[in-house]
């Protein structure tokens, strides 16, 4: 048991440098202070959504990492668009919720796209099928995740100019996975408990439970199912303390501009440890999330704290389930070779 636990606690080794984390924030941050400036914090928020962009600048030459940044970008701005444009219905919600991460999975798997990989992605998609549908709103809505993205493409251009030349010889990128059977198993498995998350979470009457599909999916990200077991104790552990944080934070009289800057310390924090321990990164992911999709509601800081514990732990049980059927040593590998028995006799 205690070799199981110790994982749990370490603090692994990183080589990554403090102004990535640094850059980050700022990407993050400043969408939320431009907001507060002009006295519309929540559409700041919708910016800070499209910033998280930033978090997939890979550490190779600059037009790789470019290109990387803006394709991602309008990965996002797809994701954000289908979700916001069908949230008008719970069971087409859902159902493009799951196709998006299916579709996500399949394109950062085959492409090795780095961690975080497919998460923020599902996690914006989960976000948008969460917000109020009004049709007047859409194109606002999708122009404000649309400048986060052009924000961080702009900040990461500048960086890349100063950091490449300081550093070692950038990375080339990795070789596409061919592996397409193995891939688009998987991805179907992850959108399917991925929108049957969300669709279950809807017809329990949970209020906005955009925690249940991003719980799941982060929990579905474990290479191994011992990582998946691991991201589910990481996960309920750290989201338990993390919502003591969000509490502590939305108990105080905090104005926009002081929740901006919170945002810029959260994001900070969570680069400076993602790559060090998962579980103590996840304590402050959780506050800064309620942040992005909460901060505007009126609900009472005890009451919002349980209700997204409850959305949390439930899908990371959800998530429990489809990590073991994709790693299951049987399941997957014997679909997978009918299909290439089938495929040869043709």
């Amino acid at each position: 048991m205690l070799k199981r636990l110790s994982p749990l606690l370490a603090l692994n080794q990183t080589t990554r440098p403090w102004h990535i984390p640094l850059l980050a924030s700022l990407c993050v941050g400043l969408p939320a202070l431009v907001g507060a400036y002009f006295g519309r914090f929540d559409l700041g928020i919708l910016g800070c959504v499209g910033a998280l962009v930033i978090l997939y600048m890979p550490r190779t030459s600059i037009a790789h990492r470019m290109v990387t940044l803006v394709v991602c970008s309008f990965g996002f701005l797809a994701c954000f668009t289908l979700g916001v444009a069908t949230s008008f219905n719970s069971y087409l919600s859902a159902g493009v919720l799951g196709l998006t991460a299916m579709l996500v999975t399949v394109i950062c798997r085959f492409y090795r796209l780095p961690p975080p990989g497919s998460f923020f992605f599902i996690m914006v998609a989960s976000l948008a099928c969460t917000l109020p549908f009004d049709l007047a709103l859409v194109p606002l809505r999708v122009g404000l995740v649309a400048l986060g993205g052009m924000l961080a493409c702009l900040l990461a251009f500048f960086y890349s100019l100063y950091a490449v030349r300081k550093t070692s010889p950038p990375n080339d990128a990795p070789p596409v996975d061919r592996h397409i059977d193995a891939i688009v198993l998987e991805s179907l498995v992850t959108g399917s408990f991925v929108g049957g998350a969300f669709l279950l979470a809807q017809l329990m009457g949970l209020n906005n439970p955009y925690w249940v599909p991003i719980s799941c999916a982060a929990i579905m990200q474990g290479a191994t199912f011992t990582l998946v077991w691991q991201r589910k104790i990481h996960r309920i552990v750290g989201t338990a303390i993390g919502m003591g944080l969000a509490w502590v934070i939305f108990s105080l009289p905090f104005n926009p501009w002081q929740l901006g800057l919170v945002i810029v310390v959260l994001n900070f924090i969570i680069e400076s440890l993602i790559v060090r321990n998962y579980g103590l990164a996840v304590i402050f992911i959780t506050p800064l999330t309620v942040i992005f999709a909460d901060a505007t509601t009126e609900i009472p800081p005890q009451t919002l704290v349980l209700v997204r514990l409850f959305d949390i732990v439930l899908g990371s049980f959800i998530g429990l389930i489809g990590g073991w059927v994709l790693h299951h040593p049987r399941a997957l590998a014997y679909i997978e070779a009918r299909i290439k028995k089938r495929r040869n006799e043709a």
